[in-house]
């Protein structure tokens, strides 16, 4: 199974999971990332590019493959997304507030693309356009977290 993270993943990773500490966290991410397992998009990185923490942003040196370049595939799906005004408005809202940044349609259509899971924080709420409600609204798989380190048998 393929994941695709979302950035608020990734950002929660690094506050509670110090690499120091969570090694061998560290060391099954790692791998699942070496084995194509785990992937983002560079909409992601973008916004983790803002984050103030010195390990993520040096991490995010070391790791550009993580988050490629939006396929034309993903690109169209994107604008696949963009047909439902509901998650459009909610959408171009969340744009504006993080300064034109959003990877959340993109992580979703990359998703969608390699037929992989949505791992995310967010939770789906009634009438919203987070990204469990769009990815459900679409088929796409989507889970928290906790669930993906439950799948991948993790524990620590």
């Amino acid at each position: 199974m393929i994941y695709v993270f979302d950035t608020n993943v990734f950002s929660q990773l690094f506050r509670s999971y110090y690499p120091d500490i969570f090694s061998s966290l560290w060391r099954l991410f790692n791998q699942l990332v070496v084995d194509e397992r785990i992937t983002s998009t560079r909409e992601a990185r973008r916004e983790l590019e803002d984050y103030g923490d010195q390990e993520l942003q040096s991490w995010l040196k070391t790791i550009k493959e993580l988050f490629p370049t939006p396929t034309a595939a993903e690109a169209q799906f994107v604008a696949e997304i963009f047909t439902v005004a509901h998650f459009q408005q909610n959408i171009e809202e969340k744009k504006l507030l993080k300064g034109g940044k959003n990877a959340d349609p993109f992580v979703i259509a990359r998703a969608k693309v390699l037929g992989a899971t949505v791992v995310t924080l967010e939770r789906e709420r009634p009438n919203s356009a987070k990204i469990p409600n769009i990815c459900k609204h679409f088929g796409v798989a989507c889970v928290s977290l906790e669930e993906f380190m439950r799948r991948e048998n993790w524990s620590f």
